[in-house]
């Protein structure tokens, strides 16, 4: 689904006068976050930097890739490289019959992040940013940078290398190497499955030399549940009022289906539609109402399969991708939810409600995703989709709260440098 910029939560009105904070050298209270194309990069940055109370002095910047043509084919080059080499292939290409190769045939574009709700975002510019920092350290106080994605490695790692004594560098996501390059990696514990006795017997020994991470986390990675988020509390009491006159009236229960899309990971197809389709005609009884939402990676011949399944359906809602995006108001307003296991993000939005998750697809999960899967059940925030649930029998749960966690964490290491989070 379509990330959305969530409003800052209201303050109190009172704020704390800085001569009890530590005075303004050594109070953050600025945030500059550095997220790739990905809406889960940028929600998961979002959500960290909200859950520190920074969202109102916050700079958002992203990192693209070139794209279009042999660009599609260079990915595993870091960025920068990648960038310098799409640059000095327009140039020799232009006006050539080869120009469609390298650019493809599409026009060459710099994708915007508008979808997060800002004006315009900018590309990092690791020197900006650093010069920022140092010149107005005395006056504004360190910053604060959260990065997430492989992409913004290099660039977060820099910032640090070159202002270390003005920033705090939060690097969200495995960086797979040397992570003593940032004040703090956040990572989801899944993502040291390759060290337990499970992942140790599905990779042959000759192998494990090459899977990362080698080592067992250090006192400078802060591990979750799954992945960070902006559904907090108060965005879903703001969305609960957004989305009132349209949820509220809806009869009860209000069962929420979204459906992402297959990965490297959780492989399926349009058997996992027919399953749910299943699943979904044997609870329907039970429910008042059901939406079902698709994410941007939902493959075209899955979501044709429930459009023509469910389309006239007087129980069923299908959002059609159109704006406004209804996920928040879905969170808020749902009595219970249907996920497709593929979608960690989602599975993570959904659990920090309390309401029941039901998960279908994991049979499809292998590697970390599939230890992902074995926690959530073990915690009893989720339960599989079979098809045999009432989902008028309500349970719950302590809701996963990731967010907050880490940021209590923050707080503690940014404490040991003599700062403050204002």
């Amino acid at each position: 689904m379509k990330p959305i910029r969530l409003p800052e939560p209201p303050g109190t009105g009172m704020e704390t006068p800085e001569i009890f904070t530590g005075g303004g050298a050594n109070v953050v209270r600025r945030a500059v976050a550095i997220a790739t194309g990905s809406p889960s990069a940028h929600s998961q940055c979002l959500g960290l930097v909200r859950a520190l109370g920074l969202a109102d002095n916050l700079t958002l910047y992203h990192v693209t890739r070139p794209s279009g043509g042999i660009n599609e084919w260079l990915h595993f080059l870091p960025v920068s490289m990648h960038k310098l080499i799409d640059q000095l292939l327009r140039q020799l290409f232009r006006n050539t019959r080869f120009a469609l190769v390298v650019q493809g045939r599409r026009p060459y574009r710099v994708p915007n992040a508008g979808y997060v709700g800002l004006s315009s975002v900018l590309e990092v510019d690791t020197k900006r940013i650093v010069a920022t920092a140092r010149d107005t350290f005395d006056k504004e106080g360190p910053t604060l940078v959260v990065a997430c994605g492989w992409d913004t490695i290099s660039y977060s790692s820099s910032i640090r290398h070159l202002a270390s004594d003005n920033v705090f560098v939060i690097q969200i996501q495995h960086p797979r190497s040397r992570l003593d390059r940032f004040d703090l990696v956040v990572t989801p514990r899944h993502d040291y499955y390759a060290l337990t006795a499970s992942g140790q017997q599905e990779v042959p020994r000759l192998f494990r030399r090459w899977i990362t991470p080698q080592e067992p986390p250090g006192r400078n990675v802060v591990l979750t549940v799954g992945a960070l988020h902006q559904a907090d509390s108060a965005a879903l009491r703001l969305a609960a009022i957004a989305w009132h006159d349209e949820l509220a009236p809806l009869p009860k229960p209000l069962l929420i289906v979204n459906i992402g899309g297959p990965t490297s990971n959780c492989k399926y197809g349009v058997d996992l539609a027919r399953q749910l389709i299943t699943s979904l005609d044997n609870v329907l009884d039970s429910c008042g109402s059901v939406r079902i939402s698709f994410s941007r990676r939902t493959p075209k011949k899955v979501s044709d399969i429930i459009f023509k399944e469910f389309a006239e359906h007087p129980k069923v809602y299908i959002w059609d991708g159109e704006e406004p995006n209804p996920h928040l108001g879905h969170l808020a307003w749902a009595d219970a939810f249907v996920v497709t296991a593929d979608s960690i993000s989602m599975l993570s939005e959904a659990c920090s409600t309390g309401k029941p998750v039901y998960v279908i697809g994991t049979e499809h999960c292998k590697w970390k995703f599939s230890a992902f899967h074995k926690n959530l059940r073990e915690k009893g925030v989720v339960r599989p989709f079979t098809g045999l649930e009432d989902i008028s029998n309500s349970w719950s749960y302590p809701p996963l709260n990731d967010a907050i966690e880490v940021a209590t964490r923050v707080r503690e290491v940014i404490a040991e440098r003599g700062w403050t989070v204002g």
